[in-house]
């Protein structure tokens, strides 16, 4: 295993030195969704031998969904990558530039990180997703996808391989790890500092935590999507019931999934009580503080501290009355994970101070938390969303896998 990893390693930090040009790096993903186009029964059939394993393993329902390559999903990637191509390529352009009164002329320029290691659990598509954003942000990528999805993620990452290998550049610019053995990514967090300059873990709690609390490289992601709604006094019911009933039960399982609301006093019997039953009409189970459980319905579980911290990722929402913004803005500092907040609000002041006031890597006003997304950010996509306070925060797309350099010149210029 070693032997195979440290290998891997070297390949990919041969390829990362052959910087290509942006013309070449669309020409390479466009003949990359073509190969997909044109293997697509292929795919779905090595899909469907990782739906045969999951299913022998009794694996939930939601999993399976996220595994499930069909026509649609596929056709979703291949449009990923064509608005990955569309994109401006974010790499050797001049950030910022000055000109010191000594005669130095200082230039900001940004460039790709190196090579990035990926972790990552079920989705398939994320080896075509992942692979298009390091490959046109000019980084190498390694792959670790989960055995869960395993002969799908092969196949697509073969097909952006042989896209590489088509256009005569060096296919290591991807490479997908295909051992099965569990070790192998511990070896890559503590063993692979040499080779690896980040590593992004995308998956589930247990995953993000090992590969935080392991790895000697640097990590960008989030632990947990403990994400909040906020109902406050001066909003309108219509958007309110419309926007939490999206945020909450849309897709429970992704991190930008609202997991606690919590509502100004005074508009719990307005129409708070309303836009509870809408969600429980809808098969969400309620979970409330003593004055939601008094006002609601005396029979629902009462809230424990624990659960301002959990992250559901099902149809279970905790409610908490609040006294005023101030006090929603507190409970969300103290119990949220720094994801996704959102304010619903007709006041503009009160929009203004929570969006300032949030330590949210993504602070919303008015907006379903499952907006989430680097793909709905316009990034084409995204490998992750990082609730890191050092950058890159929030989704991590195309224009968050570069760093930068200082450029420098000058006529000969020596300090005095």
């Amino acid at each position: 295993m070693k032997k195979l990893l440290h290998s891997i390693g070297k390949k990919s930090k041969k390829a990362f030195s052959c910087q290509i040009n942006s013309k070449m790096k669309d020409k390479v993903l466009k003949d990359y969704f073509l190969l997909i186009k044109k293997n697509k029964r292929s795919i779905i059939n090595e899909n469907k031998k990782d739906l045969k394993n999951a299913f022998k393993k009794g694996v939930k329902h939601n999993f399976i969904n996220r595994l499930i390559l069909d026509e649609k999903k596929i056709l979703g990637i291949i449009n990923s990558i064509k608005k990955i191509i569309k994109l401006k390529d974010p790499t050797n352009i001049v950030l910022e530039k000055w000109k010191r009164p000594n005669g130095l002329k200082i230039s900001k320029v940004s460039i790709p990180i190196g090579v990035i290691g990926i972790i990552y659990e079920s989705r398939p598509n994320v080896t075509s997703d992942i692979a298009a954003l390091c490959f046109k942000s000019g980084n190498a990528v390694i792959l670790k996808g989960g055995t869960e999805a395993f002969y799908s993620n092969l196949l697509l990452s073969k097909l952006f391989r042989k896209s590489l290998k088509k256009n005569n550049l060096d296919e290591n610019f991807v490479q997908f790890i295909s051992l099965k053995n569990r070790r192998v990514v511990d070896f890559l967090l503590t063993q692979m500092n040499k080779f690896i300059d980040v590593i992004i873990p995308r998956g589930g709690k247990s995953l993000v935590k090992k590969v935080q609390n392991l790895s000697n490289v640097p990590t960008i992601g989030h632990l947990e999507g403990v994400c909040h709604t906020y109902i406050d006094k001066d909003a309108n019911p219509n958007i309110a019931k419309r926007v939490v009933h999206n945020a909450k039960l849309r897709n429970t399982a992704i991190c930008g999934a609202t997991e606690t609301i919590l509502l100004h006093e005074k508009i719990i019997k307005k129409f708070g009580i309303s836009i509870l039953k809408n969600l429980e009409t809808s098969g969400c189970k309620i979970i409330g503080d003593s004055k939601i459980k008094k006002l609601y319905d005396k029979k629902i579980r009462k809230a424990s501290n624990k659960d301002w911290s959990k992250e559901y990722l099902s149809s279970i929402v905790s409610v908490k009355s609040v006294k005023n913004l101030d006090d929603a803005i507190e409970h969300i500092n103290k119990y949220g994970t720094m994801h996704t907040d959102c304010i619903i609000t007709q006041n503009n002041n009160s929009a203004t101070k929570f969006l300032k006031e949030v330590k949210s890597s993504i602070a919303m006003h008015n907006t379903s938390t499952q907006f989430a997304d680097g793909g709905e950010f316009g990034f084409g996509g995204e490998v992750g969303i990082s609730t890191n306070i050092l950058p890159p925060r929030g989704p991590v797309g195309l224009n968050q896998l570069v760093s930068y350099k200082y450029q420098i010149t000058s006529k000969g210029k020596i300090r005095k």
